[in-house]
């Protein structure tokens, strides 16, 4: 099958909606393709009829977002994986829930893919019971159901607080937050969220639910090592500063550790997009302009994908690309020079507000350096093919001469059905690394994409094969 459509939105999450019902409103025809069952994404996700019958909407807003593109005709294309590119480089390949094969073309392509929790291994990582953040969060607001019962959020970021905020309403004992950084302490800097009101009034509910649940909050620790047999039972903290050094032991049953998000950059790169490393972050990055237009002329990069922002960030970049679009095909609707003003400066404030996010918390390279030169050998890193901590510094040092992806090939570090999204920046800090120990390069930042960018069924590929065949058996009878 294959469907073409003026735009074609990939990521159906407040970014991808934003802009499909501004796009639809005016006209175009629109396919929005996502991977999971309904529309949302991680921010939107829709809750269970159970728990909405129960509870209500979490987040009625999504909702409200979610009717309209659908009342407005968008194609939506749920349960859909966009998984690689066809020959042309301009045909995005997925396949149906049912493993259909799908043709997508667009003359326009907005990626709105989101992004990945960003981790940090430590021996007992791979533990039941040992999760991210933001699967806690999906569990305990769209489901009702905590991880466990007696639960340690850990890691850093302003996600960390909703999310205990969560566990506590779904039932949950939360022991404690551990955050690596010290934002919640007088400084400086925090005299400029002033100009946020409503951020911190969101920051403001969040710890007086935690203050009366008399929910501990550590600043300056992180896990160092988790301990159980069938399931997690203690995790171990310990200075930021000093990794090296246990400090406390925690009895849990659950662990919920992350350090916030990286944007998930595998369509952009199969695209062909130019990419920046970040030098707070680490992560890569689309280089997009204003509107979210990439070095593809047709191809934009909006949401999280674009760099970590935040909803309220996402949306507004969502909409300043379908914008651009209507611009660009002098469509009736299109915006004026007033409100792409507008939009432009509601854009750079939110930029600014994370900008002064991220100057709280801590670096998250320098946070990996630190962690990843204390990181023991024989813990695993790369959970899907078992490699460990020592293997891939050896594969760095002695075989890869500190290229990021000849390391991944000596060692097979993100080689498996991740692809190195779970994996690669914790990979990518030891090559940095052991590299730098051994004065060698340190290479890329990132794994390059290889499709299937995710794992594919077989039929999938096979019917591809049959379809082609089909299509070189008419050419031959026509000529």
């Amino acid at each position: 099958m294959t469907v073409s459509c003026d735009v074609l939105i990939v990521g159906g999450g407040p970014a991808g909606l934003s802009a499909a019902a501004r796009l639809a409103a005016a006209g175009l025809t629109v396919t929005l393709v996502d991977e999971q069952p309904e529309l949302g994404g991680q921010y939107y996700r829709r809750p269970s009829p159970a728990v909405l019958r129960e509870h209500g909407d979490h987040r009625p807003e999504g909702g409200r977002l979610i009717a309209r593109v659908r009342d407005l005709g968008v194609d939506c294309l749920t349960g859909h994986l966009v998984w690689g590119m066809d020959d042309d480089g301009r045909t995005l390949l997925a396949t149906g829930a049912d493993g259909t094969p799908v043709r997508l073309r667009g003359r326009y392509v907005i990626a709105a893919t989101g992004a990945y929790e960003r981790t940090h291994p430590f021996p007992g990582w791979q533990l039941p019971g040992v999760t991210t953040p933001g699967f806690a969060q999906h569990l305990a607001a769209a489901d009702g159901t905590p991880v466990g019962d007696r639960v340690l959020v850990a890691g850093s970021g302003p996600f960390l607080l909703p999310v205990a905020c969560s566990l506590l309403d779904a039932g949950a004992h939360v022991v404690g937050i551990a955050e690596a950084g010290h934002p919640y302490r007088p400084d400086v800097r925090a005299v400029s969220t002033l100009r946020h009101p409503a951020r911190l009034r969101e920051l403001a509910g969040y710890a007086a639910r935690l203050a009366r649940a008399r929910v501990p909050l550590w600043q300056g620790r992180v896990v160092t090592k988790a301990a159980g047999r069938d399931r997690v039972t203690s995790v171990a903290l310990a200075a930021t500063g000093d990794p090296a050094r246990p400090l406390r032991t925690l009895d849990v049953d659950a662990l919920c550790v992350g350090y916030g998000f990286r944007p998930q950059t595998d369509l952009a790169r199969l695209f062909g997009c130019e990419i920046s490393s970040d030098p707070v972050t680490g992560d890569a990055e689309p280089v997009t302009d204003v509107f979210g237009r990439t070095n593809r002329r047709d191809v934009y990069v909006v949401g999280e994908a674009a760099g970590i922002g935040g909803v309220h960030q996402a949306r507004t970049r969502g909409s300043m690309a379908a914008a651009h679009i209507l611009i660009r095909e002098k469509n009736p609707a299109a915006p004026g020079p007033r409100e792409i003003a507008r939009l432009a400066a509601k854009g750079r404030a939110l930029t600014r507000f994370t900008a002064l996010s991220d100057a709280l918390y801590p670096s998250p390279a320098r946070l990996q350096e630190a962690l990843a030169a204390t990181l023991e050998d024989d813990t695993i890193v790369c959970r899907c093919e078992a490699v460990t901590a020592g293997a891939v510094r050896s594969a760095a040092v002695e075989r890869a001469g500190g290229d990021l992806n000849a390391t991944k090939s000596w060692s097979r570090a993100g080689m498996g059905p991740c692809q190195g999204r779970f994996c690669g920046f914790a990979v990518a800090g030891l090559v940095r690394d052991a590299s730098s120990a051994g004065g060698a390069p340190c290479g890329v930042p990132v794994f390059p994409a290889r499709q299937p960018v995710r794992p594919v069924p077989v039929e999938t590929l096979l019917e591809l094969g049959d379809q082609a065949d089909r299509a070189d058996r008419a050419g031959e009878g026509a000529g």
